[in-house]
């Protein structure tokens, strides 16, 4: 029987994998309820037919709740994109091409994307009460939609098959129902995060493009996407999301 092999550690969480399987341990301190609700989240969007990887059982092991997961055998596209520069746009397309097949599908069960960041702005002590109003307000003007929210949709999180070369999306935590220009504006932060600016420019001209979206309807989102993300952010990551909240007027 084949070694368990570490994958990926995380904050509050360690992904090992064993065989065909992979294991995300959750530490003891985890909340219940965001487990049984990423396992539900991963199962509602497996059933819509999206590409993901199995969900094959939520149970304990040593005492951590753990969620097993089909092992994908591939490379993510972001590894695709630091070893093949030369095939950038060729990725790119791709990976705007599957956040709209996301954004086409409608999930009425998944948790509402607007009550969920009504909730981290009340929740950022990081932000005085004038901008958490400002934000608040701004937050309920935007259109309501019931478009498959990903998240967290980025580079890493997209796998291909070396044995098919199916093209899988990973990690469902942070899906939602609404708008789906949150989404894009949430990838654009996130590669901003990553340090790739070029690379999020490129994606935001090549998204507005596709979907015939105004590019300043999405820059729109991002002082809402900055605030939620300032709640969970690594602190190295907080003054530039402080900063994307006053980069773009939100009175």
């Amino acid at each position: 029987m084949e070694q368990k092999r570490i994958v990926a550690i995380r904050t509050g969480k360690t992904i090992y994998r064993e065989n065909d399987k992979l294991y995300k341990v959750f530490e003891e301190n985890y909340k219940k309820s965001d487990i049984l609700n990423e396992a539900l989240n991963h199962a509602r969007v497996e059933e819509s037919g999206l590409v993901v990887p199995t969900l094959h059982e939520v149970g304990n092991i040593d005492g951590k709740w753990t969620l097993v997961y089909q092992y994908i055998k591939g490379k993510t596209l972001e590894q695709l994109m630091a070893k093949n520069p030369d095939k950038i746009d060729e990725y790119l397309e791709l990976f705007v091409n599957l956040q709209m097949e996301i954004h086409s599908k409608s999930i009425p069960h998944l948790n509402k994307i607007k009550d969920k960041i009504k909730d981290r702005i009340s929740q950022c002590e990081q932000l005085d009460a004038t901008t958490r109003y400002e934000l608040h307000t701004h937050l309920a003007s935007m259109p309501n939609h019931d478009h498959v929210i990903h998240g967290d949709f980025n580079p890493s999180n997209i796998i291909i098959s070396d044995d098919d070369g199916k093209v899988y999306v990973v990690d469902w935590a942070h899906a939602s129902q609404g708008n789906s220009s949150y989404d894009a504006a949430m990838t654009y932060l996130l590669l901003q995060l990553s340090g790739n600016l070029t690379l999020a420019d490129k994606y935001l001209d090549l998204y507005c493009k596709k979907t015939n979206t105004l590019k300043n309807y999405v820059q729109s989102w991002i002082p809402i996407v900055a605030a939620a993300k300032l709640v969970t952010c690594r602190k190295e990551e907080a003054e530039f999301l402080k900063h994307a909240l006053n980069i773009y007027d939100h009175e």
